[in-house]
C-alpha cells in the first residue's frame, strides 16, 4: 500500500520551492548501523491479525477483551519485530546505556514476545517483570526459558491494572506503547498507571517523551481511488459508504514529495510526568504552504525519544523517515484547497478518548483557508476504531 507522487507539483501551478526536512521532525539521532540488505529484507506487508475462536463466539467480551485477543496471534508481533526504526532503536538504547539498566529492577509493559526484557536481561537487569495481558504470554514465558533467562524474567500474565507484582517498587518501566495516531489503542494510560504504582522516585520510563505533529498533503489520486470511488460503483449510488469512509482515518505510508505545508507540533508529552487526562487536548495549527499546490489531508505522525539515555536517542514515523509499521495517518478534507506558497491553513484539533471504548480515538478537526484562490471554513469530525 502507499502512494506516490512525482517531484513536480500538481497542475494548481509551478514553484520552484523544494522541500526541507523540518527540524522538528528529524529525531533519529543515532542510526542504528543497519545495512541495506537487513533493510530490505525486513520489509513485510501487514499481517492479517486473526481472532481467536473463543473471542468469535463469546458474547460476553469487552472491547479491550478483542483488543487483547488481537495480539495473541504471532503475526502482529513479527510486523513489529521485523519493524527495525523500531526494534533496533529499544535495542540501541539498552545496550548502548548498560549503566542504566545494570542490577536494575525493570517492568516491561505490554511485552508481547519478551523481546525488550530479554535486551534488559542481556544487559544486566537484575530482574525483569514482563507483563502481558494476550495469550502471547504464554509464548514468551517459553521464549524466555529457552533463551536461558528464566531467573532472570519472571512473566506474568495479567492487566497491568490487575496484577500484583511481587516487589513494591521498580527502578524501570520500559514499554512499546504508542499506536497509529501515536495515542490509538490508549495503551498510554496503562504506563502511566504503573508509574504511579511501582515507579520509584528518581525511576526511569523508556521512551519519556513523545511529539504528535502534523501537516498537509496533495493526494488527489488515493482520494479518489479512497473516497470518491462510493459515489458511482458501478452505476449505484453508494455514497453513504463515503461519509464513513471521510470519518476514518487512513493509516498508510505517505510520499514526502506529497508534502505541501510545514510540519506542525500539536501535541509534546513527558511520559514521566503527565497525567492520563493529558491524553486528551484541543490544540491549534498554522501549516505555511511551501508551494503551489493542492491540499486533499491532513497527516499526523510522532516522534519518541529517550533523553535519559548517555546520548539521546529516538525515532520519528514521518514521511521524511524511514517507514515503520506505524506509518502516517492521513485525515481527508471534506474541501480541495488551492493553496499558494506562504498561504495559512489554519485551524484546531480536538483529541478524545471514545467513551464507549477508550481504546478508540475521536477527533475533531476545524479548519480554515483565506487565499487567493479559496475561502473556506469547516468543522469535520473523524473516529479510529
Amino acid at each position: 500500500m502507499g502512494r506516490k507522487k512525482s517531484n513536480q507539483p500538481s497542475s494548481a501551478a509551478s514553484s520552484s520551492s523544494s522541500l526541507e526536512p523540518q527540524a522538528a521532525s528529524e529525531m533519529i539521532v543515532e542510526d542504528a548501523s543497519i545495512d541495506q540488505e537487513t533493510i530490505e529484507s525486513s520489509k513485510i506487508d501487514a499481517s492479517m491479525v486473526e481472532l481467536s475462536d473463543s473471542a468469535i463466539v463469546a458474547d460476553d467480551k469487552t472491547s479491550a477483551d478483542y483488543y487483547f485477543d488481537s495480539y495473541s496471534h504471532f503475526g502482529i508481533h513479527e510486523e513489529m519485530l521485523k519493524d527495525i526504526v523500531r526494534t533496533k532503536t529499544y535495542q540501541n538504547v539498552i545496550y548502548k546505556n548498560v549503566f542504566m539498566f545494570k542490577d536494575k529492577v525493570v517492568l516491561d509493559v505490554g511485552a508481547g514476545t519478551g523481546i525488550l526484557s530479554l535486551f534488559c536481561a542481556k544487559a544486566g537487569a537484575k530482574h525483569v517483570y514482563a507483563v502481558e495481558c494476550s495469550h502471547m504470554a504464554d509464548m514468551a514465558e517459553e521464549i524466555v526459558k529457552a533463551n536461558g533467562f528464566s531467573d532472570v524474567i519472571t512473566v506474568l500474565k495479567g492487566k497491568i491494572e490487575e496484577i500484583d507484582l511481587p516487589v513494591s517498587q521498580v527502578d524501570i518501566i520500559i514499554s512499546e506503547w504508542m499506536g497509529y495516531f501515536l495515542l490509538y489503542e490508549n495503551m498510554l494510560n496503562t504506563v502511566l498507571y504503573a508509574r504511579d504504582k511501582w515507579l520509584v522516585d528518581g525511576g526511569s520510563v523508556l521512551p519519556d517523551k513523545a511529539s504528535l505533529y502534523l501537516t498537509a498533503i496533495e493526494d488527489a489520486d488515493y482520494k479518489e481511488d479512497k473516497i470518491e470511488f462510493w459515489n458511482d460503483v458501478y452505476g449505484f449510488d453508494m455514497s453513504p459508504i463515503r461519509k464513513q469512509a471521510m470519518m476514518e482515518p487512513l493509516v498508510d505510508i505517505v510520499d514526502k514529495n506529497q508534502i505541501v505545508t510545514n510540519c506542525h507540533l500539536l501535541k509534546a508529552m513527558d511520559i514521566s510526568k503527565m497525567t492520563p487526562g493529558d491524553a486528551s487536548f484541543t490544540a491549534s495549527f498554522k501549516l505555511v504552504a511551501e508551494r503551489n499546490d493542492y491540499i486533499h489531508a491532513l497527516v499526523a505522525y510522532f516522534d519518541v525519544s529517550f533523553t535519559k539515555c548517555h546520548k539521546l536517542q529516538g525515532f520519528s514515523t514521518g514521511p521524511r523517515s524511514r517507514a515503520t509499521h506505524w506509518k502516517q495517518t492521513v485525515l481527508y478534507l471534506e474541501d480541495v484547497l488551492t493553496i499558494c506558497e506562504g498561504e495559512t491553513l489554519e485551524g484546531s484539533m480536538s483529541v478524545a478518548q471514545n467513551k464507549k471504548n477508550p481504546r478508540d480515538v475521536d477527533i475533531m478537526l476545524e479548519y480554515s483557508l483565506n487565499g487567493q484562490h479559496n475561502k473556506v471554513s469547516r468543522t469535520q469530525h473523524y473516529k479510529m476504531r
